[in-house]
């Protein structure tokens, strides 16, 4: 979660000279189409796919394999959904596998409008993910779930039970997609560390490491196997302005 790509873009180009990375998920890149730096990332080796959204949301896939079976949006969250949901296939080694870039909303608030908005979005993304699994598909979908799945996940677990991010609701429905088989990548390279992925900009939260882990990448089990390694990288939230997260990645 980028957090605005133009206010990130040298953040962005940082970690690509640093890493190579070969597939990138971005989330909140916080622009249209026509405003994302295409150009400056092709230059870098990367094809690219945009569901953009002016000042809000908005999602992205950056591959140095080709992208092919563009989908944006999920069915059935109406013909005005927010961009917050972008899937592709790519091809490594002969092998099809569906990348998927997921922008779960925030909530606001549990019991709001916008959380009821929040726990439907989850809904439409576990139909579209126990259709990909049905037709055994090689999944790779990353992104902000907004959600931290157990206690490990959160700062202060017993101050965070039942308010947002970590309510019974959302941890349901984070247990719902993994119900469906998909691999929980972190926690299962990392058993018992507790790391976080977020820190809010307020109250010092990341000088004093209070976060919680809300971005995640979740695979089928034929992608699972193939994984060397999975963590989050910290020090880009140390950067000067920042996102409020930081990146995740797994290694084949």
């Amino acid at each position: 979660n980028v957090n605005s790509i133009s206010s990130r873009f040298i953040h962005l180009t940082e970690l690509i000279r640093e890493h190579n990375p070969k597939v990138i998920l971005l989330q909140e890149i916080k622009c249209i189409e026509e405003k994302f730096p295409y150009e400056e990332l092709s230059d870098l080796g990367y094809n690219i796919k945009v569901f953009g959204q002016k000042a809000y949301n908005g999602v992205a896939i950056l591959s140095k394999y080709p992208l092919d079976d563009t989908i944006i949006g999920l069915e059935g969250m109406g013909d005005n959904q927010e961009a917050r949901y972008i899937e592709n296939t790519i091809v490594i080694e002969k092998i099809c596998y569906k990348i998927i870039s997921v922008y779960v909303p925030n909530g606001s608030e549990v019991g709001s409008e916008k959380f009821i908005y929040k726990l439907n979005f989850f809904q439409k993304l576990y139909e579209r993910l126990a259709y990909l699994m049905k037709h055994e598909e090689n999944i790779i979908m990353g992104g902000d779930l907004n959600v931290a799945p157990e206690a490990i996940d959160v700062y202060d677990p017993k101050r965070s039970d039942g308010k947002l991010l970590f309510s019974i609701e959302e941890r349901k429905c984070f247990r719902k997609l993994l119900n469906l088989g998909l691999i929980d990548t972190f926690r299962d390279f990392n058993n018992d560390v507790q790391q976080f992925s977020w820190w809010d900009y307020r109250a010092g939260s990341w000088q004093h490491n209070k976060g919680m882990r809300i971005d995640h990448i979740l695979v089928s089990p034929a992608v699972a196997d193939k994984i060397s390694t999975s963590g989050v990288l910290t020090e880009p939230r140390g950067w000067s302005k920042p996102s409020d997260h930081a990146p995740i990645y797994i290694n084949f």
